[in-house]
């Protein structure tokens, strides 16, 4: 299939033909990453979870809004929505988001102990790039 036939693929049939794809998007997506560690500390309310994530980077109601129905829409997050005055919804994880939640809270703690070996990969390769640019 050529990739001009790929990129006219609807999200209905890239997740048909690639439905793992998709949810490893959203699990490891800028914001999925950091709802699903912060719900790992318990039930959050909307307002909560905005700031305990702008903690860590600006992130929009509408983002937020997005990031968790999609992760609801995966059966990761549970969405609580109480009938009273004002609303009260608040949001956790499920079995399947808080075994996700693990999995990508474990990578997060690999690539912030990694970190400096990374740091040193990078330069090491920035440095050979510029010499074999010099010399070309």
């Amino acid at each position: 299939m050529a990739v001009s036939n790929a990129r006219a693929r609807t999200g209905a049939e890239a997740e048909a033909l690639c439905p793992y794809r998709l949810v490893l998007e959203h699990v490891t997506s800028r914001w999925g990453v950091l709802v699903l560690i912060e719900l790992l500390e318990g039930s959050r309310r909307f307002s909560e979870l905005r700031r305990a994530i702008d903690q860590v980077g600006r992130i929009s109601e509408k983002m937020l809004t997005q990031t968790l129905q999609t992760l609801e829409r995966d059966g990761l997050v549970h969405r609580d929505a109480k009938p009273v005055i004002p609303p009260r919804v608040d949001y956790s994880l499920t079995g399947l988001g808080r075994e996700a939640a693990e999995q990508v809270r474990s990578l997060a703690q690999w690539t912030h102990d990694r970190i400096g070996e990374v740091e040193k990969a990078r330069q090491a390769y920035d440095e050979a790039r510029e010499l074999r640019s010099r010399a070309s």
